[in-house]
């Protein structure tokens, strides 16, 4: 049988047993199609920095707080500050929950101090304003201070903040047991092998 007569034959196949396969290694050589995901992966969720984190809680007090002195409702300060906690934990990626939660103190301050800043500029004196009016509101929100704080930190446990945690106390550990060590020998002798052949006698020597 010629060799176009295999070539041509039906199904790829070859006729006489033992023969050359063309089409089969074809067949077998090409990249078989890829098949279709039967889900697709879930999108990824909304994941800040700390300092992203921090951002959040920032402007959810300054924007509450401005809203509360226009329209005349205190609370709304208050809870808009803890409803910025509240976000700030549950989109903070885990990697950073132990910065967020030493935030909230220093962020509250710092939106309170832009409210007052801002409600004050251009009514008198702008020292004596800003610093009448963050005492007092300092003093008239603390509860939503300690409330906003407890909510994230209570957030941050519940998405692992113990592991955050124990990873800082490993570093510092870390960090201990290498200043440890380079003090144990902090005098280093500079003899060269030469100078130490030196010193001791040889053999064929007397003393």
């Amino acid at each position: 049988m010629s060799s176009s007569s295999v070539r041509d034959a039906p199904g790829g196949t070859s006729p006489v047993p033992g023969g050359p396969v063309r089409g089969r290694r074809g067949a077998s050589s090409s990249p078989p199609a890829a098949r279709p995901s039967s889900a697709a992966s879930p999108a990824s969720p909304i994941a800040l920095t700390g300092r992203g984190g921090a951002v959040v809680i920032f402007g959810a007090g300054v924007v509450c707080g401005l809203l509360s002195r226009w329209l005349g409702v205190p609370l709304l300060a208050g809870a808009g500050f803890a409803i910025g906690c509240a976000l700030a934990a549950f989109a903070t990626r885990p990697a950073d929950l132990l910065t967020l939660v030493v935030s909230p103190p220093l962020v509250f301050f710092a939106a309170t101090f832009a409210v007052e800043f801002a409600t004050t500029l251009g009514n008198g004196s702008l020292v004596r304003g800003v610093t009448v009016g963050v005492l007092t509101a300092l003093a008239a929100t603390a509860p939503w201070l300690f409330f906003g704080t407890v909510l994230t930190v209570v957030i941050c446990l519940s998405r692992g903040l113990m592991t955050n945690v124990r990873e800082l106390q490993d570093k510092l550990a870390g960090v201990r047991l290498f200043e440890k060590e380079e003090n144990e020998n902090p005098v280093r002798w500079d003899e060269s092998p030469t100078t130490t052949q030196e010193r001791r006698p040889h053999h064929g020597e007397v003393d």
